[in-house]
């Protein structure tokens, strides 16, 4: 038979959102997903963050002064470099605009074209988004991201999410499957017309996007259309993807209401 316990021996339960071993157990994967969505969107709100721009590329390019000796890498180091003037262009350029239509540079964090993308914001002076993924073998968000608008995902597509939910021109530099996922998933969100936003697609380096994917060879297949061409642009330089992009922003971007407001 139990016996009636003392006050002063009664248990005292952890609240559920205390719960450690709970939040972090299956039954709570829809409540940390829902965590990715609103603490992710709180911040960005509270950082008055409309807008992104974002660059994709490979975590494993180095920058020119890291890559010597190294043909392969020494291959790449121009994108490394071409990231970072672009994103110093861009930022200096986003400033110049009308408040609702300011934007940041948005990476994923980690280094390569990623923590070039940062570095040239900061070189430029200005803030910029990592949206950083957690993996057993990448390193921390880079120290080129500002800390107040840094953040690390577990989830992929929530990660996804954050970068097309914003973004309102997309760069995309060579890298591997990380890279390419990222691409052809965000051109097939834009040509289904899943968004009504119209989104600028860069392919930065035409030697490595024509010899590695060769995209016009899936019209000859007969798998996309010929018209699916127009969905995306080549840039061999800074000055060249700067100019598509800021030609293609006046004429659509700035011209169309802001989509995204932080006091909705």
């Amino acid at each position: 038979m139990s016996r009636r316990i003392p006050p002063s021996e009664a248990p005292r339960p952890d609240l559920a959102y205390l719960n450690d071993d709970f939040l972090t157990s299956p039954p709570a994967r829809m409540i940390r997903v829902q965590c990715e969505l609103l603490e992710v969107e709180q911040r960005l709100r509270a950082n008055n963050v409309r807008n992104t721009v974002v660059f994709f590329g490979s975590a494993r390019i180095r920058p020119p002064e890291q890559s010597e000796g190294n043909p392969q890498l020494e291959r790449m180091a121009k994108f490394y470099e071409g990231a970072r003037h672009l994103a110093f262009l861009l930022s200096n350029y986003s400033v110049r605009l009308p408040e609702k239509k300011k934007f940041h540079l948005c990476s994923g964090g980690g280094p390569g074209i990623m923590e070039a993308t940062n570095r040239g914001a900061f070189e430029a002076g200005h803030r910029s988004v990592a949206f950083g993924i957690s993996l057993p073998f990448e390193q921390s968000i880079n120290h080129y991201s500002s800390p107040e608008l840094s953040f690390n995902f577990h989830y992929f597509f929530i990660r996804k999410f954050w970068f097309f939910y914003l973004t309102r021109a997309l760069v995309v530099f060579p890298g591997g499957f990380g890279t390419m996922d990222e691409f052809f998933e965000m051109m097939t969100v834009i040509q289904t017309r899943k968004t009504t936003k119209h989104v600028p697609v860069i392919l930065y380096g035409r030697e490595f996007w024509n010899e590695v994917v060769n995209i016009p060879k899936l019209v000859e297949w007969g798998t996309i259309s010929p018209e699916d061409l127009s969905l995306f642009h080549f840039a061999d330089s800074p000055e060249e993807a700067f100019q598509i992009i800021t030609k293609d922003f006046d004429a659509n971007y700035l011209q169309a209401p802001a989509p995204y407001k932080p006091e909705d």
